[in-house]
């Protein structure tokens, strides 16, 4: 695998496991998870699984994934 950086396509990132949540729905509106060698996660969007993919280090995913958890992005759903 080539060195992971924000914007590459998703399909350089061979062996990689990508994950959607549970919840996802079945039109295909999912974001999907990938664990990188080094630790990093890349993010893409399963609707253009051949688009870009956006990498984090493991901090940026814990904060987001504890606001989430929080709920301090409940307002951008239409709940």
């Amino acid at each position: 695998m080539h060195h992971a950086y924000n914007g590459m396509a998703a399909t350089e990132l061979c062996g990689v496991v990508w994950q959607k949540s549970r919840h996802s729905n079945s039109q295909g509106s999912c974001v999907e998870f990938a664990k990188l060698p080094g630790g990093a996660v890349a993010v893409r969007n399963s609707r253009h699984p051949d688009g870009p993919a956006l990498v984090y280090t493991p901090a940026e995913i814990e904060a987001m994934l504890l606001g989430v958890k929080d709920g301090e992005f409940d307002h951008l759903v239409g709940n």
